[in-house]
């Protein structure tokens, strides 16, 4: 396992991660949010992430349906990870917001075709 850390840009939200060995498996989604805030997406499971600070600093964003909670730093603006609807269990992880990049192997999720992208993955594995 590779543990990488991350947060938002001015460090008031700071986590750490346990990632598979690389490449790292992440969703590039094209859905309106994550197409405009740069979002690339690395699930990380609840157990294998963990928040070393910043969570008073959290703001909530939910849009559509409501399942998914984007989570945002109040001072600077920064989704660095949040909850997605595809993965109830695992946090999605900003593949831009970590200290330093990591080798990925990148598969495209249709977000603006949520439910056939998200049965697309459940044969394989996703985001919201």
């Amino acid at each position: 396992m590779l543990v990488v850390r991350g947060g938002c840009h001015c460090k008031a939200v700071r986590f750490t991660a346990k990632l598979p060995d690389p490449p790292v498996p992440a969703l590039d989604c094209n859905c309106s949010i994550c197409a405009a805030t740069g979002f690339l997406h690395i699930i990380v499971p609840h157990e294998d992430f963990t928040l070393e600070s910043g969570e008073s600093a959290l703001t909530h964003y939910r849009f559509g349906t409501g399942a998914a909670d984007h989570l945002f730093c109040k001072i600077c603006g920064i989704k660095s990870f949040y909850q997605p609807r595809s993965h109830p269990d695992a946090w999605s992880v900003n593949a831009n917001a970590l200290d330093e990049p990591v080798d990925l192997s990148i598969e495209q999720f249709d977000g603006k075709n949520w439910e056939r992208a998200k049965a697309n993955l459940d044969g394989a594995n996703g985001a919201d």
